[in-house]
């Protein structure tokens, strides 16, 4: 309570209206525009946005007959008012959960993650827990990183650790790299592959916005011995990725956990010269209060895991 009043009495002197005026004016930069979307006037809106600059102390927008743009202060302020509504909306929806007896858990998970031992602790844990229910979220490993920052999701499962100051991690499970070939390649019949044996052939490959970090990885393995992949169709889920390989569109490269999928047509490969490993995380925010979390965060320290 002290540390809160210490606090309370360093705040200036605004309002959540006098925020979310600022916000919808930090996403349009047009005073009309803001006003039409609040059901404002523009001038209750100027002078909202005044109140506010005097409270804070500084310019956060500059206003000319041409253009409106934010400071630097007013996008800082901007990104923390943004995390603040988020710890907000949580705030009241865990209030209304409590208040109805449920508990809510709030999962990211991507393709790697679920392609392997997650869907295994997830039944396990609903059986321990039954009372907490889940909220399982598709985003690939940037996207979740940002929503657990914002506070939209309680932990993630994601590729890499979260190297934050104000996140934690814990080791879920570590996939080797494999060659996804068509059964009639001639290379799946092999009993020793190399990476560098996939250096003439076509890829297929996961997209920029969901397999991003993954993508970056693979061209860096596939540089480090001489050659850039040739990618010869993009697609954007796992499935995909299977189904072109089977259709002997192209080869690729995955995580050992896709072995778990037992696509017809593809062959899942070792590649005997890559010791690099893909390693999947569990991940949260260190200061979350969701008891959920607490559960989950337990639970996981029960499990065999790497």
């Amino acid at each position: 309570m002290d540390d809160f009043s210490s606090i309370a009495s360093k705040l200036p002197k605004f309002d959540v209206r006098q925020m979310r005026v600022f916000l919808y004016l930090a996403d349009e930069l047009h005073f009309g525009r803001a006003a039409t979307r609040l059901c404002a006037s523009q001038s209750a809106v100027s002078s909202t946005l005044h109140a506010l600059e005097e409270a804070v102390g500084i310019r956060l927008l500059e206003r000319s007959t041409r253009r409106v743009r934010l400071t630097a202060a007013g996008e800082a302020f901007a990104a923390e008012v943004r995390l603040a509504f988020s710890h907000l909306h949580r705030a009241s929806t865990a209030a209304q959960n409590a208040a109805e007896g449920k508990r809510r858990l709030r999962i990211g998970y991507n393709d790697f993650s679920i392609t392997g031992k997650l869907p295994l602790l997830l039944n396990k844990f609903r059986a321990e827990n039954p009372t907490i229910t889940l909220d399982l979220q598709f985003l690939p490993s940037p996207r979740q990183r940002n929503a657990l920052l914002e506070g939209k999701l309680d932990i993630g499962l994601l590729i890499g650790e979260f190297n934050t100051h104000s996140a934690e991690c814990k080791l879920l499970e570590v996939n080797d790299y494999v060659a996804l070939l068509p059964d009639t390649h001639r290379l799946a019949r092999v009993d020793s592959l190399r990476l560098i044996d996939l250096a003439e052939e076509s890829f297929v490959l996961g997209d920029e916005e969901a397999y991003s970090a993954f993508r970056q990885s693979i061209f860096e393995l596939c540089n480090n011995r001489g050659f850039h992949p040739r990618i010869e169709l993009i697609v954007s889920n796992t499935i995909g990725i299977f189904g072109m390989v089977a259709a002997g569109v192209g080869v690729s490269i995955f995580g050992s956990c896709g072995r778990n999928l037992g696509r017809a047509g593809v062959t899942v490969k070792t590649l005997k010269d890559v010791q690099e490993k893909i390693p999947i995380y569990a991940s949260w925010i260190a200061d979350n209060p969701s008891d959920a979390l607490r559960g989950f965060r337990d639970f996981l320290a029960e499990q065999d895991l790497p």
